[in-house]
């Protein structure tokens, strides 16, 4: 195995977060959307967030990318190599 537990966790954190950031949108409805609002309130301040589903979601779509990208890499498919070559880059 090429990384290490401690740096297989660190990609991993990354990419949850960057993936929890992508997800973040969907579904959220603004107060001005609903028409329902608590007076004082920002118009644009979401009415359900449904965090609980999204950390889920956040989840399973990293976990999916992460495995993905360490097959390839394991393959030998993402190797600097093979990348540089693909960009043109001269190592």
């Amino acid at each position: 195995m090429v990384y290490t537990i401690s740096t297989g966790f660190a990609i991993y954190f990354v990419l949850w977060w960057i993936v929890l950031f992508v997800t973040l949108p969907f579904g959220v409805r603004s107060q001005h959307e609903d028409g329902d609002g608590a007076p004082g309130t920002d118009p644009g301040a979401p009415v359900k967030t449904q965090m609980g589903r999204k950390l889920i979601w956040t989840t399973i779509i990293s976990a999916v990318t992460f495995a993905s990208a360490m097959l390839a890499y394991n393959a030998g498919y993402l190797n600097i190599e093979r990348l540089s070559k693909l960009m043109g880059i001269p190592l």
